[in-house]
């Protein structure tokens, strides 16, 4: 019998397949969650549409320099060690 290779094996579970910006989009996930959350709550704790526009606009913008720096960061790694794009994480 022939074994599937994938991303996804059956029965156990999901998982992921090995990839140098796994990290990054763990990163990206975690700034997504909380950016829904703080849309659903600045409105409840601020009353000035203004700076709830403010809030909202600081914080895609902090996220979208985090993720540009972060995947900044692994490709820089990657660039100087090229093994590990073929091998995967280490």
């Amino acid at each position: 019998m022939v074994k599937e290779t994938g991303s996804v094996p059956g029965g156990k579970g999901m998982t992921v397949a090995p990839s140098p910006l796994n990290e990054v989009k763990l990163d990206l996930g975690i700034i997504l969650a909380v950016g829904g959350l703080l849309l659903l709550a600045q409105g409840r704790v601020l009353d000035s549409l203004l700076l709830q526009l403010l809030v909202l606009v600081s914080y895609g913008l902090i996220g979208l320099i985090w993720i540009v720096v972060r995947t900044r960061q692994v490709m820089a790694k990657l660039t100087d060690h090229p093994e590990q794009r073929a091998n995967g994480p280490h």
